[in-house]
């Protein structure tokens, strides 16, 4: 059965009654830590986007493939890359960018990516804690003060969302609040206002719960301890180093043309609704980037492989966590792991992505798609990224469970 709109974006996303502040421990006034001059070498991946094309019969199963899902699920319009070394790559875009117009939708479209984001907020977090600056197994109130049991909750137990803490967006008055007024601005305290407000759901540590509390915490963390904000750091630190050129955290409903309208049924009213200028900042670091195919074709290996960090923070950054009910996955700091993809999804009011590296064959995924209403349950790019992998990689295929 589908969810109500309203309470399925109380349990799958990321709004203001009583305020619970959040005390910052006096942040020191310091630029962005350099990082090694390593990390700002030559690109790896500049030769990386010019298709070259698989087997002729391999294309047509896709594109049918493709087409199929697309009519299945009722979704306005996909774009789809496949990099497969020693096979080929694969590049396409089908349907409609803008239902009004019929603009189509096209390779080079900037769209926004949901929770993808929680895979540069855990990589600035792991850079910092290769800096020193930071341990994995500290307490988050050693940083920041107003946290729920803040004293036992440990900086890992937030990437890997352990934490227990309540995720805000499953608070009922938080969702009406952006659903009554999607274009209005949130900041991170506010967000965790709603969270703060709920007991915790468990001791740290002792069970697997998603929540974006974790990752606006994180957030903060980092512009705690490099005193600069969360945007900035990204743009210094990550996605400058990884040569990402079009991918940002935007301060409010910024979003660069060109690019695609969203739809989503997450409305009061469950009609559908034209999200594209809806603002994101309810998401922050939890989920409101904004990128493009290409970036995300060099993100999927640089955050799979630890590009940015060091091989002993890397290795702690994939001890995948087993999560009850998704049958071959697990979860480590800000990433996922399914049937040997590496990476993550990412679903908020209009659109949804899939970013993910296949270690064994050096293969990258990437499905961007203008709508996140369900279909029999699934997330629509679920469902791509089944469809897809059932036809390329029949040994791996991806699979997330529906939501119950």
């Amino acid at each position: 059965m589908r969810r109500a709109p309203a309470r399925r974006l109380a349990t799958a996303l990321l709004a203001i009654s009583t305020l619970v502040p959040l005390t910052l421990i006096a942040p020191p006034a310091q630029a962005v830590p350099p990082r090694p001059a390593a990390a700002a070498s030559a690109d790896p991946y500049a030769d990386d986007c010019p298709p070259h094309g698989l087997d002729p019969a391999l294309v047509a199963r896709l594109d049918e493939a493709i087409e199929g899902t697309r009519q299945e699920t009722g979704t306005p319009g996909v774009i789809v890359g496949l990099w497969m070394p020693g096979r080929g790559s694969y590049i396409r875009a089908t349907g409609v960018a803008d239902t009004a117009t019929g603009a189509p939708m096209t390779p080079g479209l900037n769209m926004r990516i949901g929770s993808e984001t929680k895979t540069f907020t855990a990589t600035a977090v792991l850079e910092l804690v290769d800096d020193g600056l930071v341990g994995l197994d500290d307490p988050i109130s050693d940083y920041l003060d107003g946290v729920p049991d803040g004293e036992h909750i440990t900086v890992r137990q937030l990437a890997e969302m352990r934490s227990g803490l309540f995720s805000y967006s499953a608070d009922p008055d938080f969702v009406q609040a952006l659903l009554s007024d999607p274009t209005r601005p949130f900041t991170p305290q506010e967000l965790l206002a709603y969270a703060f407000r709920h007991p915790n759901v468990f001791a740290p540590g002792a069970q697997f719960q998603y929540s974006n509390t974790n990752y606006i915490l994180l957030g903060l963390l980092v512009e705690k301890l490099s005193g600069v904000p969360l945007a900035d750091f990204l743009r210094e630190r990550v996605t400058g180093p990884a040569h990402l050129h079009r991918t940002f955290l935007p301060k409010g409903a910024e979003f660069p043309e060109p690019h695609a309208h969203g739809y989503t049924n997450q409305t009061l009213s469950g009609a559908v609704a034209d999200t594209t200028d809806w603002n994101p900042s309810w998401g922050w670091a939890a989920g409101a980037v904004i990128s493009d195919l290409r970036d995300l074709h060099r993100w999927a290996k640089v955050v799979a492989t630890g590009t940015l960090l060091t091989p002993e923070t890397q290795a702690e950054r994939e001890k995948f966590i087993t999560v009850p009910g998704y049958d071959g996955a697990g979860y480590g700091l800000g990433l996922f792991e399914t049937h040997g993809w590496i990476g993550h999804n990412g679903s908020l009011p209009g659109y949804e992505s899939v970013t993910v590296y296949l270690p064994e064959q050096d293969a990258t995924m990437v499905i961007l798609i203008n709508t996140d209403i369900l279909h029999d349950g699934f997330e629509p790019s679920t469902l791509f990224a089944r469809a897809i992998t059932s036809i390329i990689t029949p040994d791996h295929v991806y699979e997330l469970p529906a939501e119950g």
